[in-house]
Formats: C-alpha cells, sequence, structure tokens
C-alpha cells in the first residue's frame, strides 16, 4: 500500500464545539496542508484519531467583506454546507487568532456570507455569538425533495407500510422535521437512516425530531448525514424552528433545546434571515501525526 502524502506530517489543530456538537479546526491558509476524505476519517475518529462530528478548516475569504472563509467536512470524509454551530467555533477561532476585529464581522460559508455578531459571554466564559444564518427555502426543489410539486407544511411517505410526516426545508443544506410526543424515547437512528436512504432525498438529509415544549420552547434531536446523531445541530435547529413558526406551533422567537445545549433562534418574517445565538468553546490544542498507513 503506497503511503499517502501527507504521511509523516505534523498538523495543528484546535479542538472545539458548540452546545456539545465538536469540531477539528485547522487553519489551512499558509497553503501548507490538504485535506481529503481519507484524512477526514482518520481526524474524526473517537479512538484512533482526534475525535469529532465534523472537521472545520479555516481558508481565504471568498466575498469582499468577509475576514475569511471555512469548509466543513463531516468525519465520514463526506463534505457539509452549512453548519450553525461551527460557524459560532470558526467566528472564535478567528477573534482568538485577530483575524477578526471587534464585534462584527462577516465569514464566509460554503453557501453564503454570513454576518457574525459577538454577544456577552456565557456564565463559564465561553464566547456567545449571534450569525445570520440565511432565509430558509421551502420549495421541494431547494430542499432538494423529489415527489412532490408543490411546498406543504407537511409531507407524507410511505415505506414498508409504514407512514412517515415531516415537513422539509433547506437551510443551505437540506432537514426534514418530525414532531414526536417524547424526544427522549424517539427512534430517531432507525428512521432517520430510512429517511436518508429514501430516494426522496437525493442528497440525503438531515433528521430532526422536534417536541413543543411552549411557545417559546422546543426540544429536539438531530441526527446528521455524515455524522449520525450529534449533541447539537445548528442548522437543525434553525430548520426545526422555522417550520414550527410556519405552522403556528410556536413563536417568532424562541429557545431551541438540544443534548448538548441551549440554542436561540429568531425568524422575524418570511423573507428575513434566521439568526441563531449560542456559545462556542475552545477545548484543546493540539498536533496529530500523520501515520504512514494512511492511504
Amino acid at each position: 500500500m503506497a503511503a499517502a502524502p501527507h504521511a509523516g506530517r505534523v498538523l495543528r489543530f484546535s479542538k472545539m464545539h458548540g452546545a456539545g456538537n465538536d469540531f477539528v479546526v485547522i487553519d489551512l491558509r499558509d497553503g501548507t496542508t490538504t485535506l481529503d476524505p481519507a484524512l477526514c476519517r482518520v481526524l474524526g475518529d473517537r479512538h484512533t484519531g482526534v475525535g469529532c462530528d465534523q472537521i472545520l478548516t479555516i481558508e481565504a475569504p471568498r466575498s469582499a467583506s468577509a475576514v475569511a472563509s471555512y469548509r466543513i467536512w463531516n468525519s465520514d470524509g463526506s463534505l457539509a454546507r452549512q453548519c450553525g454551530n461551527g460557524a459560532r467555533c470558526v467566528a472564535a477561532w478567528l477573534l482568538r487568532d485577530g483575524t477578526a476585529q471587534g464585534d462584527r464581522f462577516d465569514v464566509d460559508s460554503p453557501v453564503d456570507t454570513h454576518h457574525v455578531e459577538r454577544l456577552a459571554d456565557d456564565p463559564l466564559g465561553n464566547n456567545v455569538f449571534r450569525i445570520a444564518m440565511g432565509v430558509p427555502r421551502f420549495a421541494p426543489a431547494d430542499v432538494p425533495l423529489h415527489g412532490f410539486d408543490a411546498m406543504r407544511d407537511e409531507y407524507v411517505l410511505e415505506y414498508n407500510d409504514a407512514v412517515y410526516s415531516f415537513g422539509a426545508v433547506s437551510m443551505g443544506n437540506p432537514h426534514a422535521v418530525i414532531e414526536v410526543d417524547d424526544v427522549a424515547a424517539a427512534p430517531v437512528e432507525p428512521v432517520a437512516q430510512l429517511l436518508q436512504s429514501l430516494p426522496a432525498f437525493p442528497d440525503s438529509v438531515n433528521v430532526g425530531f422536534a417536541r413543543v415544549e411552549a411557545r417559546d420552547r422546543v426540544r429536539l434531536r438531530v441526527y446528521e448525514r455524515g455524522a449520525g446523531e450529534t449533541l447539537a445541530c445548528g442548522s437543525g435547529a434553525c430548520a426545526a424552528a422555522v417550520v414550527l413558526m410556519r405552522r403556528g406551533r410556536v413563536d417568532r422567537e424562541l429557545t431551541i433545546a438540544l443534548p448538548g445545549g441551549e440554542l436561540q433562534i429568531a425568524w422575524p418574517r418570511d423573507d428575513a434571515p434566521v439568526t441563531m445565538a449560542g456559545p462556542a468553546a475552545f477545548v484543546f490544542e493540539g498536533t496529530f501525526l500523520i501515520g504512514a498507513g494512511l492511504a
């Protein structure tokens, strides 16, 4: 087996998390390091690598207003297009690095340019940021969701005599949102894996299981494509909020409670961007020796 071009190199990284959704953050701006699916799988492995839900790469900005851009790799080596918790961690990393200055700046994600606002730190001293996550798109072609010509508040799919009802939206990545009576008891993994495998979702889908606890509070678990169930999913929190808002089930500002923490979501009107606020925490700094066995 031929050694990978990465073999023997030392990779510097920051381990971070946003409400328990954890990341390996790597600065690629000097051009000496590249990532590929195989290396991302090695880094993401929780037994033999660093361990994370996603890898975030800091790169040169793509738009005139942004201070930097970032890409998102899932722990299975696939690329993602949106990550709200990751956006906050990138913002905190750029402020600590000195690339970003002040309490307001822009960063480029794979799908958009996001305005970042730094808020007061949380009681643990973690940075808190509000991120403009973009305007949600509900048309089936935008999700993408096949088999439906018109937008609906609720879609129904039948498979093997079972019926699945869900809302669907794109937050730059595809989401299905299922209302449940008990989030803790919801069959998250089997139902999510089934929906992800169906032709109706040609790009797979992130699946959220939501329970409305009050007009201003929703409890949520999310099974992400490429990563499995995570302790928090920022774009999934936005997706659940806007689906439930359109149904009239919740207010336009609310708290989404996830297993790893709480996020504040606001969507003032249908044509406005959704905003998400929450913490970003540094866990540790490290170096990773890329093994010669990687191919």
